[in-house]
């Protein structure tokens, strides 16, 4: 029976629904992103942590929507340790790094590798540790593996990026080398962003973190600093070219877009090769942008969320600025984002070109539809699973992986 909800939700969900009826009987947006053929209430249930009033309708709690396609999942394997980021190789298999500072390729059937050496020592205190990967677009001719990682130095530590070559044994990676540092330097344990992807250019995004304390908080405003930030380097860890602080000598060449909180999500649209992001709100105000060259993203400035404690943000706590981007979604409850991905298989038609963020503390995952980007509805995946969901990525058969901070590797695919 076809659900009816009042008028106010219909005409303000309005947009989601087209005229006609892909094969499963679910109604197909203009872009090519299906949803289904009722519209269901927002998936967020509990009071917010504030009143703030969004700047636009649909920024937070957009209506929800559901899967029509008949899909499963299960557990590959249960037995990494703390896993971070998932790479996928090109004949399947997952390169996936271990918090604590190892590398380890995961079977179809989930049979672990052992540990890969020789990579360079981390900091896995904290929120430290050996983070986010990727691989080079010619790996199948080179062999290079990108990463990230916290690196304990005298001081304290900070987010960097080191490159090698897996070895034709997958035993170890060759020639390690630190290509980037996001300095300065500092003696904490928090907020190290870690996420690092390829734009279509052949150039490396990376995400870091303002470090979580009070003291270096405002750096994210600095662009002199290269906290707080999403960067755009080489493969050798040079300000990639075209960047928008180049010619501003006042700012850090590599520097792409400021003023962000602690960036662990990125992706680039498949159609459009816009950078978008996710980053961790405090108690509240979880953010996905779109990036853009040079922007502003506000944090610490304007957020819509508060202190850990409950206290308010700013004096009076502001939400909106001139000059200061607003975020196209967030969350409040958290979501806590992690890992990002725009899926583009076949497998299952009605996820084309949605956004898929694993949640932490929330434990699911987000599918985001995306229109004329905002976000149009939003579903929860796993969520009786009761996992932190640390990444996200997709497979060579239109399947989704996706692994939690116990150890599980998740395959989620159409049923068949």
């Amino acid at each position: 029976m076809k659900r009816t909800f009042p008028a106010f939700l219909l005409l303000s969900t309005a947009s989601l629904i087209v005229a006609s009826c892909d094969s499963n009987g679910a109604s197909k947006t203009s872009d090519n992103n299906a949803v289904t053929d009722s519209i269901y209430p927002p998936v967020e249930k509990n009071k917010p942590n504030t009143d703030y009033k969004p700047a636009f309708e649909g920024q937070t709690r957009a209506p929800g929507v559901k899967t029509q396609t008949p899909y499963e999942s299960h557990v590959v394997t249960d037995k990494l340790e703390s896993p971070w980021g998932i790479a996928v190789l090109p004949d399947g298999r997952l390169l996936i790094t271990e918090n604590e500072g190892s590398m380890r390729i995961v079977s179809e059937n989930g049979e672990l590798s052992e540990a890969i050496g020789g990579i360079p020592e981390v900091d896995a205190r904290g929120q430290g540790g050996l983070l986010g990967l990727t691989l080079d677009p010619d790996f199948s001719s080179n062999r290079m593996v990108y990463w990230v990682f916290s690196e304990p130095v005298a001081g304290g530590n900070h987010t960097a990026v080191a490159k090698g070559r897996l070895a034709d044994d997958e035993k170890s990676i060759e020639n390690a080398q630190v290509i980037y540092q996001a300095l300065p330097t500092y003696d904490g344990r928090l907020h190290y962003g870690g996420r690092i992807i390829f734009d279509k250019e052949g150039h490396l995004f990376v995400g870091t973190g303002e470090r979580s304390d009070i003291e270096t908080r405002p750096q994210a405003q600095d662009l002199q600093s290269a906290l707080g930030k999403i960067v755009r380097i080489t493969k050798d860890g040079q300000p990639a070219p075209g960047n928008p602080f180049a010619s501003n000598q006042e700012a850090r060449p590599e520097i792409y877009s400021y003023g962000n909180r602690n960036v662990q999500g990125l992706a680039i649209h498949p159609e459009t090769g816009d950078l978008w992001s996710t980053e961790f709100g405090p108690r509240g105000g979880d953010e996905l942008n779109r990036i853009e060259a040079g922007k502003n993203y506000g944090w610490p400035i304007i957020t819509y969320g508060l202190e850990y404690s409950g206290k308010e943000i700013g004096n009076p706590p502001i939400q909106q600025q001139e000059g200061l981007e607003q975020p196209v979604y967030y969350w409040d409850p958290v979501l806590s984002p992690s890992g990002l991905t725009f899926y583009t298989g076949d497998a299952i038609p009605e996820w084309k070109n949605n956004l898929f963020n694993g949640g932490l503390s929330s434990t699911h995952i987000a599918r985001l539809v995306i229109k004329d980007n905002k976000v149009v509805g939003e579903e929860r995946l796993l969520e009786k699973e009761g996992q932190r969901f640390r990444d996200v990525a997709q497979g060579k058969n239109g399947e989704i992986f996706t692994i939690t901070d116990a150890g599980r590797l998740y395959k989620i695919h159409k049923k068949s």
